[in-house]
């Protein structure tokens, strides 16, 4: 077995996986019953599933152009999605709609919000 054809093996697994992670968070965005929960779903599942795709991308392509160009999406991804999930999950506590009784740790229960 040549290495471009385990490349292309490694590839499609990649590719696979990452879009049945992409479709689990899309699931569980329906699924789950408030923001809260919702945030797991949109963070977890679904940046693991785009580092995947891009990484079976970056197998299939093999060009250093289109290489790099994956590499700054997953950055972009890494970075963005954690800084834009904490925002929300602080915006979504101010709501008075929040059910806190829901909540297992309340660490922001003491008024020691610093965005207040």
């Amino acid at each position: 077995m040549r290495a471009g054809e385990f490349a292309d093996g490694a590839s499609a697994v990649c590719l696979l996986v990452g879009c049945a992670l992409a479709f689990v968070a899309g699931v569980g965005l329906l699924r789950f019953p408030d923001t809260l929960s919702r945030m797991h779903t949109v963070a977890k599942p679904q940046v693991l599933g785009l580092l995947l795709v891009t990484l079976g991308l970056g197998l299939r392509l093999r060009s250093g152009i289109d290489i790099g160009m994956l590499v700054m999406v997953a950055f972009f991804q890494l970075t963005t999605v954690p800084v834009a999930t904490h925002l929300v999950g602080h915006a979504v506590y101010r709501l008075p709609q929040l059910p806190t009784g829901d909540l297992v740790v309340d660490e922001l229960a003491d008024g020691a919000d610093p965005q207040s």
